[in-house]
């Protein structure tokens, strides 16, 4: 299977002097969902910024993220946002212009497409977002819900082939996190998810990868570590109430 991204030996350190990473290495297969679980401060958004090259002073620094066999370099950073579609954890950082059609219509203009396809891949992404018939309401007149969904939307109409989610299902009710997930689900790109949710790693990751302080400390099936309670605990997680009445080998995500 082709591998989407391999991180070799990452680390970095913020200009306070403080190691948000600490040599970490994994690979990432095309068409995966991968959970990034482990509690706040464990380099989890740090991690997630450095797949499309946001933290451009590491640039091309070691060949430490490689994307679709491509590592992140100045020369090919436009290249590499356009495969890595990332959804930050406050759509409010991610929303900037009046209308829902013309956010989503941002990235795919900057891609230089006709003014025919911009428009297509407008629609065709609130559809997949569940946001069809919104193309022509205010931003910022959006609920929380469905300010998350324009930013997929925006994400998704650039056609990424990985797509990287920061804490996607926070501070939606529970009905705003089944339709969530629900819509994450339909979506085949390769996924990275950081996240606190675990009945949403069950449901839709195949595996986990459990940072603190920086490092890997886990790495396995998402089943097979979120049974593990010694872990859990030892990393500031808990074993998900999901799992608690299913037979711990039973094999979970997809």
């Amino acid at each position: 299977m082709n591998t989407a991204i391999q991180i070799a030996d990452l680390s970095y350190r913020y200009h306070d002097g403080t190691e948000a990473l600490r040599g970490l290495s994994f690979n990432v297969a095309q068409g995966e969902c991968v959970a990034l679980l482990g509690p706040n401060g464990s380099g989890k958004s740090t991690l997630l910024l450095h797949l499309n090259g946001l933290l451009p002073e590491k640039l091309g620094l070691n060949g430490a993220v490689r994307i679709l066999g491509q590592p992140i370099t100045p020369d090919n950073i436009d290249t590499i946002r356009r495969q890595v579609g990332l959804v930050f954890q406050d759509p409010d950082d991610q929303l900037f212009c009046p209308s829902v059609e013309e956010d989503v219509a941002f990235g795919p203009q900057q891609l230089g497409l006709s003014d025919a396809e911009v428009s297509a891949r407008v629609q065709k992404a609130l559809a997949q977002a569940g946001l069809a018939g919104f193309g022509h309401r205010a931003t910022h007149h959006l609920s929380h819900g469905e300010k998350r969904r324009a930013c997929l939307a925006g994400v998704l109409a650039c056609e990424p082939a990985v797509l990287v989610l920061d804490e996607p299902t926070s501070d939606l009710d529970p009905r705003g996190r089944r339709e969530f997930k629900a819509l994450l689900r339909q979506i085949p790109a390769t996924k990275v998810i950081a996240t606190h949710d675990l009945e949403l790693v069950v449901e839709l990751c195949s595996r986990a990868i459990v940072l603190d302080r920086g490092a890997v400390v886990a790495d396995g099936p998402v089943a097979k570590l979120l049974n593990d309670e010694e872990l859990m605990l030892a990393h500031g997680l808990e074993r998900p109430h999901i799992l608690r009445h299913r037979h711990p080998h039973v094999e979970e995500g997809g």
